[in-house]
């Protein structure tokens, strides 16, 4: 899945347009690299030199460091809204366009609003519709608004594309459980642990699941696991909630 900022940048660079009325002065190539560096250190200082480089004929690059940079700024909003602009005027072909519309949607969904996020990505399914990224992007914003059948339609197009990919297995398994499938999403489970046996996130929700269908002992195995793996990690800490709370119904 596309991450905000995550762009390969000689692929950014030699597809976004540049104005040839300041070539000689700017080099832009480093421009744009050092511009998008700043946006994950120094986000609001980013966002001025970006604006002042488009200014000084940065074009679409310019353009697309701001909008990384606001996103980065917490003004989700007015960055999605930027990058949205972006993909529908970037000189670039489809493909590059739909991965625009990916990180619009990804904005969308960090400021709240699925809904728009959902709207972003469709249209980038428009121009890429065997875009993983995007598929699974969509997905979890179906899933924000409890939509988890049509979260799970995305998800197994995703897969048909992509069998082997076990995040994608293991977001489709927690829109099972939510979805009261919990067979179906144990076999998602089990087949991304084959693909992946140390998938911290896969052996979480295999705990959370084991313990729906009632198999405490394999829950609490299963994150045990997790926490010997991945200690200091989010799952794990979602783990040992787990485990105290079921411990607490225990004694009860």
């Amino acid at each position: 899945m596309m991450k905000i900022g995550n762009v390969l940048f000689l692929l950014f660079f030699s597809t976004f347009a540049v104005s040839t009325a300041t070539a000689e002065e700017i080099d832009h190539k480093h421009q744009y690299k050092a511009c998008m560096a700043l946006t994950k250190s120094k986000a609001e200082d980013a966002f001025e030199a970006a604006i002042a480089w488009r200014d000084r004929g940065g074009g679409d690059a310019a353009r697309h460091c701001a909008a990384i940079a606001l996103i980065n700024l917490k003004h989700y909003e007015d960055g999605a809204k930027r990058m949205e602009k972006l993909a529908i005027e970037a000189k670039a072909d489809k493909n590059f366009k739909a991965g625009l519309f990916a990180q619009a949607g990804q904005a969308w969904l960090l400021a709240g609003d699925s809904k728009r996020a959902r709207e972003a990505q469709s249209t980038g399914l428009t121009l890429n519709p065997n875009s993983v990224d995007l598929l699974i992007d969509r997905s979890q914003s179906y899933a924000a608004d409890s939509l988890y059948f049509n979260a799970i339609d995305d998800l197994n197009r995703a897969l048909e594309i992509e069998p082997e990919m076990a995040d994608a297995l293991v977001f489709r398994a927690t829109a099972y459980r939510y979805a009261d499938s919990l067979e179906l999403s144990v076999e998602d489970l089990n087949r991304a642990l084959e693909i992946d046996p140390v998938h911290i996130e896969a052996l979480l929700e295999k705990g959370i699941v084991e313990r729906l269908k009632g198999n405490k002992d394999k829950a609490r195995s299963t994150w045990m696991s997790l926490l010997e793996i991945a200690p200091g990690s989010p799952a794990a800490e979602a783990a040992r909630a787990n485990l105290e709370t079921m411990d607490v119904h225990k004694e009860k």
